[in-house]
């Protein structure tokens, strides 16, 4: 998996129909309508997100490892 910033990374929650809810901190909160969790992404300059958050990010956001959103085929592939 390849290591992204936080702010790259809200970037690419944005282009996945994501929006910003509020900014607490250093900690920009996203949400999307139909999905109840919420996604708080630590802005800390460029500094990478760790493995275990980008990958629990991306389960949240219903995206593959390479920012894409999981498809029906997809999920078969996993079965």
């Amino acid at each position: 998996m390849k290591s992204i910033s936080g702010k790259d990374f809200a970037k690419v929650l944005e282009q996945n129909g994501w929006t910003l809810l509020r900014i607490q901190g250093s900690h920009h909160i996203y949400g999307k309508p139909g999905i109840p969790d919420r996604i708080s992404v630590p802005i800390h300059g460029n500094k990478s997100l760790k493995t275990g958050l980008l990958r629990h990010f991306l389960k949240v956001a219903g995206l593959t490892d390479d920012f894409q959103p999981i498809t029906e085929a997809d999920e078969n592939e996993d079965s």
